[in-house]
């Protein structure tokens, strides 16, 4: 028999929609930080030349430019206020997350509840801060080569004022995107970015197709029952779950005797999300950029290191497989603690059927939990190194890739799932107000 949960979920229609008034207005202050985010990828740096600027990406689209500008919605290509995205963020935040499991203060932070959340936020802005401000002075002094119109000290501090105000101003709308709208804004932010640029990404697929360059129509819909499929795939994987039993004994309440309950613990089979290859990414593309700048005035030992971590060389493959399968196990022992959760389920009087609480609980969960994720990890690294074929073999843009399409349909099944967390909500509080109003009538 269905759950009341999910007979809601089958009962929710247009009607349900159009009377939840906050759920509009979370879903409409969410459109509009995203049209600000949005338009401010199309107001340019101070200073650059734009011609300069075009060359520039036109000869290194299909590279390491080409994949930040996918996360930066175009902005790099643009050369926009934007240009650093989100990612100095979800860099910081990452590596507060590896302090707080190894320095004991931040980690004693954490446990004191919404002040220790608070003030880890602050660390994470400070941190945040000083990243834009190394990236941004990289970027500066790349520019001065051959993009910058005067170059010199005032072009480089209003570079790097720049970035850092854009990027924190992207941060605060993410957050509040998070806190008063719908989604996760850091996510929402990195998905609009990409799916503003699809459809010129399509366009240029057509014209590739009709110079010769791609085989013709066949491959078009081969590309097309790839991408349907990777999706599919996709779903599937991140609604995967493994169900451990959990069994509640007997307990003495007042008089009677409570029977002992049965529950689920889930945990999914990619516990890390889309953290790992943006994380690899950032870590991997960034520093390759500002090498990539160089590569022409430099040594000649920096442009042998660029061209052997280009798409599709073994090298940059090895290193960016390496870096998601070690975030991928990185994150999710941070996401889920064996150890803690043995402890609150022994706290709580549950265990799992045939495991002794205690160590035994967490050594099982532990075993469990690895033997997930190296399946999950092999799943994320399958997913990526798919649009690293798709450039290097055939030239198709990055946007059809694996990667993309995880942030996109993780992106869109997260959001969806708040849109039907509120929508419930909205219904259950409707049908408390008709149970009080029926008690009321009864009374009289």
């Amino acid at each position: 028999m269905a759950s009341a949960a999910e007979q809601l979920a089958q009962n929710l229609n247009l009607s349900a929609f159009s009377k939840a008034t906050e759920l509009k207005k979370r879903i409409w202050f969410t459109l509009g930080a995203l049209i600000v985010y949005r338009l401010g990828t199309y107001i340019p740096l101070p200073g650059v030349d734009p011609e300069a600027l075009n060359q520039l990406f036109s000869q290194n689209q299909g590279g390491i430019l080409g994949m930040l500008d996918l996360f930066a919605g175009g902005a790099i290509s643009r050369m926009s206020i934007f240009a650093l995205n989100i990612m100095p963020y979800i860099t910081a935040s990452i590596i507060m997350q590896l302090m707080t499991s190894m320095h004991k203060p931040l980690g004693d932070l954490k446990k004191e509840g919404e002040s220790g959340r608070r003030k880890i936020n602050q660390y994470t802005r400070y941190g945040t801060v000083l990243i834009c401000i190394l990236h941004g002075y990289g970027i500066a002094v790349g520019l001065e080569g051959s993009i910058a119109i005067d170059p010199g000290i005032f072009f480089r501090i209003t570079t790097v004022v720049t970035l850092v105000g854009a990027t924190m101003l992207l941060m605060w709308l993410g957050e509040q995107i998070t806190a008063r709208g719908v989604g996760n804004g850091i996510s929402l932010i990195i998905f609009a970015g990409i799916v503003a640029e699809l459809p010129s990404a399509l366009g240029g697929l057509l014209d590739m197709n009709e110079r010769g360059l791609l085989g013709g129509p066949l491959v078009i819909l081969g590309l097309a029952v790839m991408v349907i499929g990777v999706i599919a795939f996709i779903v599937f994987i991140e609604r995967a779950q493994r169900r451990l039993l959990i069994q509640y004994p007997k307990r003495q309440q007042q008089n009677q005797v409570a029977k002992g309950e049965q529950s689920h613990m889930p945990l999914k089979l990619n516990t890390a999300g889309v953290i790992p290859p943006i994380f690899a990414s950032s870590i991997l593309l960034l520093p390759l950029t500002i090498a990539q700048l160089f590569s022409d005035t430099g040594p000649e030992w920096l442009t042998t290191v660029t061209a052997m971590l280009g798409h599709g060389q073994p090298l940059y493959i090895a290193l960016y497989i390496a870096g998601i399968v070690a975030i991928c196990f990185w994150y999710t022992s941070i996401m889920f603690n064996p150890e803690e959760t043995a402890d609150n389920l022994k706290k709580y009087g549950g265990f799992i059927p045939g495991i002794r609480p205690g160590k035994n609980t967490a050594d099982y969960l532990d075993y469990v939990l690895t033997r997930l994720t190296v399946v999950g990890a092999a799943y994320l690294a399958l997913i990526c190194l798919l649009p690293e074929i798709l450039i290097s073999k055939y030239s198709i843009p990055f946007y059809f890739g694996g990667t993309s399409l995880l942030i996109v349909v993780n992106v869109t099944m997260d959001t969806v799932g708040q849109i039907h967390s509120h929508l419930m909500a909205h219904q259950y509080e409707g049908l408390l107000k008709k149970t009080k109003i029926r008690g009321k009538g009864r009374r009289r």
